[in-house]
C-alpha cells in the first residue's frame, strides 16, 4: 500500500464543491462502487482530514486502519448481521478506532474523525458509506468489534466504533431534497 509514503498529498487539490452548503446536500451514503482504486494522494488527504478533526483535550485518542485487501474486505462484508455486505465491493475501508483508556470521549471523538473522512470523500468527488460497528454482532453472535480485532491484529484498548467504505461511485444519489429538514425538530430557549 503506497498511500502513505509522504506526510503531504502531491498535488494540489481544488475543492469540486462551491460551499459547505452544496457538500452536506451531496453527500449521500454511497453503496454500490465502480472497481476504480482509488489514488494515493486522494487516500492522503482522506487520511489528512482525519487527522486533522477535533478531539476532546486534544486527545487525539483515534486510530485509522486502512484495509484494501479483497479478502479482508470480504471478512468485514460480514462482521455484522445486516447493514456492511457494501464493504465487499468497496476499493477501501477505513476501520475508525477510539481508545476508552485515553478518554471517555472516544465515541464522539472517533465518530467526528469517521464524519471528516466522509465529507473529504464527498470534496473529492468520490462515495462513502458509514458501517456501525460498535454493538453490533455477526451473524453467530460475535461482538462486530471483536471479529475486526481478529482479522486486523488490533491490540487491546482501542475499540472499533465504524468502518467507513470509500470508492469512485458506482450509483447515482440526488442530492438531500431539502423540503424534507424536519425544522420541528429545531427548538428554541426550552422544548
Amino acid at each position: 500500500m503506497k498511500y502513505l509514503l509522504s506526510s503531504q498529498p502531491q498535488t494540489i487539490h481544488f475543492s469540486l464543491m462551491e460551499n459547505f452548503k452544496e457538500l452536506i446536500q451531496r453527500r449521500r451514503s454511497m453503496r454500490k462502487f465502480t472497481p476504480e482504486l482509488l489514488k494515493d494522494d486522494d487516500v492522503a488527504l482522506l487520511m489528512r482530514a482525519a487527522l486533522m478533526s477535533p478531539s476532546s483535550h486534544r486527545s487525539c485518542d483515534w486510530n485509522f486502519i486502512l484495509v484494501d485487501d479483497k479478502a479482508k474486505l470480504q471478512v468485514i462484508s460480514e462482521c455484522r448481521q445486516n447493514g456492511a455486505a457494501h464493504a465487499a465491493d468497496a476499493p477501501l475501508a477505513i476501520v475508525v478506532l477510539g481508545d476508552p483508556t485515553v478518554t471517555d470521549c472516544w465515541v464522539e471523538n472517533a465518530s467526528i474523525a469517521a464524519l471528516m473522512i466522509q465529507l473529504q470523500a464527498e470534496d473529492l468527488g468520490l462515495g462513502s458509506c458509514w458501517i456501525q460497528i460498535r454493538g453490533r454482532m455477526a451473524p453467530d453472535g460475535t461482538p462486530s468489534g471483536e471479529v475486526l480485532r481478529e482479522l486486523l491484529d488490533i491490540p487491546e484498548g482501542p475499540e472499533v466504533l465504524c468502518v467507513v467504505v470509500v470508492g469512485h461511485k458506482g450509483m447515482e444519489r440526488k442530492p438531500f431534497n431539502e423540503e424534507h429538514l424536519q425544522w420541528e425538530k429545531v427548538h428554541i430557549n426550552k422544548w
